[in-house]
């Protein structure tokens, strides 16, 4: 006899909106209030929501319910027959109306299969289930329910292990990024004067700002580098103004008492929007559509609390700042400077480094041509000074100071863009060794591409500094197919700054983690980023290097303020040894064990020697770079980082061990290319990650045995092109043509991820290989014929 029990089943309490009747389905009585329609714009204004990436929602896991002996269900009908609910839930499944409800309540294809799966296996793996539904289940058995009857405990199920789908509004609030102004209500409370400098490099206007800065009673300076805020706070305290220093790793009190001094110069992410001032500077504001630092200056221009902003940079971001200034009521005076001296576009290259001069910057965007072009000069009886983005701001600093020394003997300098901004140099002529360099766009995507015209205006523009030896400043390039190019970008309009970045708060993500608790730190920013909804106006900055640190960290047990710290840190995960190190200092926070001096002189093995080769250099930045992360970690968590002055000594003292070698850089070069001509490509930066075979193939083409010739091969002229793709070709050889695009093919294999670094060592090897024995290769299909003629001849 069938035990269904549908009176007992009427004094259950009710669960998930369950809705009965017999013999019919119930699914037109369990339908939710349909989710309100979305919009896949993450830019609209006129307040549609955005439809979410489902595909970022990970389900959490369930176990399988039940304990022995408590099968409540079975007591009140009969144990289930796992056969018969297979074959019912299965059904369940396939009707159309269950996935129109789906659909209705926010499970999208994808959810609503990875929902049924999870409901299925829960189902069947479980000794025992609720009664509620043991009873739905039996009743659909036996033919007295139908399988739509299931629809509530399925979608409980749903919203069980899609937590999301029972918040999506709170969630969609709290990622609303379309009104950033009202997130700074100290400086809503102010009426604040907006002045824009607009000009080209050295115009004079920040040195306008800066003096309005001098003569305020309290200011700001906001730099978006250490060496720019060190300069504005040098030239402050020497002008008898106290100012203070504040970094991501220090912070220097211009009063030995270490009182607050009423000036700040500070990186811009440092600076603080709850402290009044009567002046602020913010320097480069077309940063602000920087793809991963631009929320910090859109921080700064909507945050500062200051009677007066003195904006400086690019004209072409001063219709973004107007429009920008209007959502917030207030008005921008735009001042327009014109540049000091003046500045040429020569009419020639220099085609050899034999043509140099004093007072020449070669300007390179890898450290492989750095490497290559300093050995080159130094080759030739000249010295050079060396410039390039990883050397510490000291090693920088003293390079400059070498190169702009009148009495020094160093009048050559052969630099990266990192002497776009931050160093006043005396360059007479800026020479640019190459005019392509990789890019990182806004999906995080990097690509290899010609400078744009802003930063070409910007590097060209260190040319013939005001109040320097040189009253003008001349440009041109390296090599002569590349000048027509470089002419063009530099006659092109600067493209206007359109968007301004933003970037998600601790708070917002603590916000998202309240309803998201199983969530990994990655996935809430993935999920943020997908919900967001910006205007016009803005943009999400990309959060790739954030997700890389909080994927690196997430086996580590700490709480989520300190977990988004760490993710922060401001370090390049093309550094094993600082992301290892990152690592280590996370483990042992989460310990509760103190990161003292002690521990991190073994970790870095210190004290170091002077570097030998190139490698040992590259691992000296890397230390130095740890260093700095100590520091920075320093000032958010001082009771685990207590040793910060004991390191900034030894950071101080790696500094001039570091100098030591960047000094001594082409001996260092020699060094690593002694031992063999493919070691001296191991310093490749990664930016270039096809340098090494092309060096390789260039070797073979000019008959380079010798570490020299592979120098020397590396510059050819085919190679040149290969590194450009906007250059002429017409005057191409087949064989180089044939070499350009494989260089194309690779880079773009790499940069779409369907190809490794190894993956490409493995196949130069195997076709290297393959070529010796005719098999591939060009020429093979004539050396198959040639064998074929010489095995008949010797056959005969």
């Amino acid at each position: 006899m069938s035990r269904c029990a549908w009176p007992l089943l009427r004094r259950l309490p009710a669960r998930a909106g369950l809705a009965l009747g017999h013999g019919r389905p119930a699914a037109a009585a369990l339908s939710a209030p349909s989710a309100p329609s979305s919009s896949s714009s993450s830019s609209s204004g006129d307040g549609a929501s955005r439809a979410p990436d489902t595909s970022l929602f990970v389900p959490v896991p369930l176990k399988p319910g039940g304990a022995a002996g408590e099968d409540v269900g079975a007591e009140l009908t009969r144990p289930l027959d796992k056969g018969e609910v297979l074959k019912n839930l299965n059904k369940f499944y396939k009707r159309k109306e269950i996935q129109r409800l789906g659909a209705e309540n926010g499970l999208d294809a994808r959810l609503f299969h990875q929902a049924f799966i999870s409901f299925r296996k829960y189902i069947m793996e479980s000794s025992s289930v609720s009664a509620d539904l043991h009873i739905i289940l039996n009743d659909i058995c036996c033919d007295a329910g139908h399988v739509d009857d299931l629809f509530p405990f399925f979608l409980r199920h749903a919203k069980q292990i899609f937590p999301m789908l029972d918040c999506m509004d709170d969630l969609r609030k709290i990622s609303d990024l379309r009104l950033p102004p009202n997130w700074y209500p100290d400086a809503r409370a102010i009426q604040r004067k907006i002045i824009f400098h607009a000009g080209p490099t050295n115009s004079g206007k920040t040195y306008h700002a800066i003096q309005r800065f001098l003569s305020a009673k309290s200011g700001i300076y906001c730099g978006p580098l250490k060496l720019l805020a060190h300069e504005i706070f040098q030239k402050t305290n020497d002008a008898n103004v106290p100012c203070d220093l504040v970094t991501g790793e220090e912070r220097v009190y211009a009063n030995e008492d270490a009182r607050q001094a009423p000036h700040i110069a500070c990186t811009i992410e440092m600076c603080s929007t709850n402290t009044p001032y009567e002046v602020a500077v913010i320097d480069e504001i077309q940063m602000i559509r920087d793809p991963a630092r631009g929320w910090a200056w859109t921080r700064a221009l909507l945050g500062l609390c200051a009677e007066e902003i003195h904006v400086c940079g690019e004209a072409a971001a001063a219709d973004l700042v107007k429009e920008l200034m209007y959502t917030t009521g207030e008005e921008v005076e735009v001042r327009n400077y014109k540049r000091l001296t003046p500045l040429t576009v020569l009419d020639y290259a220099l085609e050899s480094l034999d043509n140099l001069r004093p007072g020449d910057c070669i300007v390179c965007f890898s450290k492989n041509d750095i490497y290559s072009v300093s050995r080159q000069i130094e080759a030739r009886g000249l010295e050079c000074a060396v410039i390039y983005g990883s050397l510490p701001p000291g090693t920088k600093l003293e390079q400059a100071k070498k190169f702009n020394d009148p009495d020094d003997p160093c009048k050559i300098l052969v630099a990266t863009d990192a002497i776009g901004m931050g160093l006043n140099l005396c360059i007479r002529r800026i020479i640019f060794n190459s005019i392509v360099k990789p890019t990182v766009n806004e999906k995080g995507e990097k690509e290899i591409d010609s400078i744009p015209t802003s930063q070409a205006l910007q590097i060209a523009g260190r040319a013939g500094r005001f109040g320097s030896s040189f009253t003008q400043g001349e440009v041109t390039t390296m090599h002569r197919e590349d000048l027509a190019q470089l002419k063009e970008i530099l006659s092109e309009a600067v493209p206007p700054v359109k968007a301004a970045g933003l970037h998600p708060t601790p708070e917002q993500i603590e916000m998202f983690a309240y309803h998201l608790p199983d969530a990994t730190l990655s996935n809430l920013i993935d999920i943020f980023v997908s919900l967001s909804q910006v205007d016009g106006m803005y943009f999400v900055c990309n959060i790739d290097d954030f997700k890389f640190l909080a994927d690196m960290i997430q086996h580590i047990p700490l709480n989520l303020r300190s977990r988004y710290v760490f993710c922060t840190a401001p370090l390049n995960r093309k550094e094993p040894f600082v992301c290892t190190t990152l690592l280590k200092f996370a483990r042992q926070f989460s310990r509760n064990e103190p990161l003292t001096f002690d521990w991190l002189c073994r970790h870095t093995k210190w004290p170091l020697a002077a570097p030998k080769n190139i490698k040992e250099l590259v691992h000296l930045e890397a230390v130095h770079d740890v260093f700095d992360l100590y520091l920075w970690l320093s000032y958010r968590f001082m009771d685990m980082f207590p040793d910060a002055a004991l390191v900034r000594d030894i950071q101080k003292k790696l500094d001039d061990i570091i100098q030591i070698g960047v000094r001594n850089i082409t001996k260092l070069i020699r060094a690593s290319q002694s031992a063999a001509a493919p070691g001296a490509a191991e310093v490749v930066s990664e930016d270039f990650p096809t340098a090494k075979r092309d060096a390789r193939a260039a070797s073979d083409r000019h008959g380079a045995k010798s570490p020299e010739a592979l120098s020397i091969a590396v510059e050819a002229p085919a190679l040149r092109r290969a590194r450009n793709p906007r250059a002429p070709r017409s005057g191409m050889r087949q064989e180089d043509l044939k070499s350009y695009g494989r260089g194309s093919l690779a880079n773009r294999l790499l940069r779409e991820g369907l190809l490794t670094q190894e993956m490409l060592r493995q196949l130069e090897s195997e076709w290297q290989d393959q070529h010796r024995n005719g098999r591939y290769g060009f020429g093979s299909k004539r050396d198959d014929q040639h064998s074929s003629k010489e095995t008949g001849k010797k056959r005969k």
